[in-house]
């Protein structure tokens, strides 16, 4: 009986440890796709915690033949941008301000590192965030330097589950810019945000 018990708390061990898959219908993810006219770049954006200064979130923002965020085990929705397995397709201006807008409020800052990159790399990292599948809860700092790891240019980056970890070392990258974005949102903010999303378009 005690085996019994123990093997079924550890199927529901890993039941809760999996990731829920999204995948959104080609039309809809074709429909939102987003084209910027920068040069292609690659974006880390870490959600820093105020009162402790430790990292709570690990996200990238690529822009090559398409600009999207992937978003691992994140908890941000847009119910106009299609999403593929944490990949949210769309990443307009607009979109992306939201999603910023999301994270930073009274209690977390964001830290955002732009490092422009070749198209050919761009590349890489689209394809294979496209590819890495849904990231289970916590382990979005290691999926994000899992990634990058992988990349040419990014070989230096730690294998951490830590997210400032991961950031402290992306900031060594030459040619990274770098800025803190504060905000004074009450953390209840978010379906707020959800609800002026859903009323505005997110062109331009």
């Amino acid at each position: 009986m005690l085996r019994l018990v123990l093997s079924l708390v550890a199927l529901l061990g890993l039941a809760a440890c999996g990731a829920q898959p999204v995948w959104a219908p080609e039309d809809q993810v074709q429909a939102a796709r987003f084209v910027s006219e920068e040069p292609a770049y690659i974006t880390l954006y870490t959600v820093i915690n105020k009162s402790s200064g430790s990292g709570a979130h690990s996200a990238i923002l690529v822009n090559g033949s398409e600009r999207l965020i992937f978003d691992p085990a994140g908890t941000w929705h847009h119910p106009r941008l299609p999403e593929r397995n944490d990949v949210h397709f769309g990443m307009t201006d607009k979109a992306l301000a939201f999603y910023i807008d999301y994270h930073a409020r009274k209690t977390y800052d964001v830290i955002e590192q732009k490092i422009y990159v070749s198209p050919a790399v761009a590349e890489q990292v689209l394809a294979k965030v496209k590819a890495y599948g849904a990231v289970p809860k916590a382990m979005c700092t290691n999926a994000t330097s899992g990634i990058l790891r992988t990349v040419p240019g990014f070989e230096s980056m730690p294998a951490t589950w830590y997210p400032k970890k991961l950031s402290d070392a992306f900031g060594q990258l030459p040619g990274v810019e770098e800025r803190l974005i504060t905000d004074d949102d009450d953390d209840s903010n978010h379906g707020v945000l959800l609800v002026q999303a859903n009323g505005n378009p997110l062109e331009g």
